[in-house]
């Protein structure tokens, strides 16, 4: 059996000792925290947050346009709008409670200062429903049936509104 010589006892024990100490220190001692990654939006969230934001505005300016023949109109906009609403997921409050997101244009709509014309809101309807059949791709087939539902809507909307009330 070799010898250890007190030397190479000690050094060794003063070795272990420094890195205990600094395990020790380490272990007491929160990591640092890194913020998490966030995540990337989810497409189809932003579209439906963009389609919400349209329909506040065609709800505004059918509102403004004080025709009551056009309240069959409004509340049809009103219904898609309250359908693209629930799609929007939930997040939770810190009471624990459960709340709809909050309006995706983070402002209310503002009123248009003079009245609408039903000209304007038929150019209105037909740019809507062309627009819908590019915002179909790569969605979800429920929410792809509800742009086509809307577009059909609006589509039908453009052909009433250019004949006479």
């Amino acid at each position: 059996m070799r010898s250890v010589s007190r030397r190479s006892l000690l050094r060794g024990g003063a070795l272990g000792v420094a890195a205990a100490t600094v395990a020790g220190c380490a272990a007491g001692r929160p990591e640092p925290s890194h913020p998490p990654a966030a995540e990337p939006p989810d497409p189809e969230i932003m579209l439906i947050r963009q389609l919400i934001a349209g329909k506040e505005r065609t709800i505004a300016l059918y509102s403004s346009a004080g025709s009551g023949k056009l309240l069959p109109f409004r509340q049809r906009h009103e219904a898609h709008l309250a359908e693209l609403r629930r799609r929007l997921p939930r997040e939770p409050r810190e009471t624990g409670s459960v709340s709809p997101s909050p309006s995706p244009s983070g402002t209310s709509t503002a009123m248009p200062r003079e009245p609408v014309s039903v000209r304007s809101l038929r150019d209105l309807e037909r740019e809507s429903a062309a627009l819908r059949p590019r915002q179909l791709d790569g969605v979800s087939p429920a929410l792809a049936q509800l742009i086509a539902s809307i577009g059909a809507c609006e589509a039908a909307h453009a052909l009433a509104l250019s004949r006479p009330l």
